[in-house]
């Protein structure tokens, strides 16, 4: 796999921006703290470099609002 997708479940997410300083490249913030994705998607690419820091994202979010999904098929 080359690559997985940052999915985030807006229905938990806070906007605490944990994950924006994390991954400063893949996310920015909306004017009420909400994270973005900066390629506009609505889950943004990670890829192998920005892995690890994805992966703390993930395990550190408060509210458990994000995962790592595979790219849809198709």
């Amino acid at each position: 796999m080359t690559h997985l997708l940052l999915h985030i479940d807006w229905t938990r997410c806070d906007g605490r921006g944990l994950c924006n300083e994390l991954l400063p490249e893949i996310l920015d913030r909306d004017d009420w703290g909400y994270p973005l994705a900066r390629d506009h998607s609505g889950d943004p690419t990670i890829t192998r470099r920005h892995l690890t820091a994805a992966r703390d994202a993930v395990a550190l979010c408060p509210r458990s609002a994000l995962g790592l999904i595979p790219p849809r098929q198709g």
